[in-house]
């Protein structure tokens, strides 16, 4: 045979071979050579809102089958949604079962302080009279629709604990719902807070704003706050409060908590301060 034409055929060999070694993985693997449900390994996907044959209903997207339950869900209605078991109304005070596995009251308080300035305070600001940085941009804006509430109004401070929850929950009004933001126990801290503050600043319901104090020189200037509200950031705890006390039983002790009854969810009146356990 010509030199030259065994060489060409024994390089044509070579490339062959190489080739075929390229298509091998060149790895070992410990599975059997021979699957019988392959489809176990390599199973099809399904779109959103794609129309499945397999399913009676037809639905890809399945519902979750009835009765089950989140690892981290809160089954207790009266901590997940601040409700009686028996649905009548909402719960009066912040329950025992979340203040215990918190650290007890002052703990609760002290998370629920940095929970509101996180949250809150941008709307409601530091001492909850409905003057946050957001709301003041709003009206300059010209939405003067947005206008949170006062918390030291009388309607809010007769308002059971659970109201207050389920508000921070499910929204209200102009006010987003917080259930996927915020953790239940932090929800339920953030209200113990909300009547802390109410509690050190028992005058703020209804007062008429405070006249101008003279500033040096003759000038007058409005006084911090402009409407008789403590400076923000300035709110002290109260010290019933942060030894350990209940906020709500706590206020329904205040003056400003007997001006009158209020009113429960299912419609029968309660004066706050017989149905409420005062704390010594």
């Amino acid at each position: 045979m010509n030199p030259d034409r065994m060489f060409t055929h024994r390089l044509m060999l070579g490339a062959v071979a190489l080739s075929a070694l390229a298509a091998c993985r060149g790895e070992t693997s410990k599975d059997e050579p021979i699957f019988g449900i392959r489809n176990m390994y390599d199973q099809p996907r399904y779109n959103v809102q794609q129309e499945s044959n397999f399913f009676p209903d037809h639905r890809t997207m399945r519902p979750l089958v009835e009765g089950v339950v989140a690892h981290d869900e809160e089954v207790d209605p009266q901590v997940s949604q601040g409700r009686l078991d028996d649905e009548s109304g909402y719960v009066l005070e912040i329950p025992k079962a979340v203040i215990d596995r918190n650290g007890g009251m002052a703990a609760v308080l002290e998370r629920g302080k940095a929970r509101y300035g996180i949250y809150c305070a941008p709307c409601h600001d530091n001492t909850g009279s409905g003057e946050g940085l957001v709301k003041r941009r709003a009206v300059a804006s010209g939405a003067t629709a947005f206008q949170p509430p006062t918390f030291h109004q009388d309607r809010i401070r007769h308002m059971p604990d659970g109201q207050l929850f389920a508000t921070i929950t499910n929204g209200k009004s102009n006010m987003p719902p917080y259930a996927m933001q915020i953790k239940v126990d932090d929800r339920w801290s953030i209200v113990g807070y909300v009547r802390s503050l109410q509690i050190a600043q028992p005058k703020l319901a209804g007062v008429a704003p405070l006249a101008p104090t003279a500033a040096p020189g003759g000038t007058s200037i409005p006084a911090p706050g402009g409407t008789g509200q403590a400076a923000i950031g300035s709110t002290p705890m109260p010290s019933s409060v942060a030894s350990g006390g209940s906020p709500l039983a706590a206020h329904s002790g205040s003056p400003d908590a007997s001006t009158g009854p209020s009113t429960t969810p299912t419609g029968s009146p309660r004066a706050t301060t017989q149905t409420q356990e005062k704390k010594p």
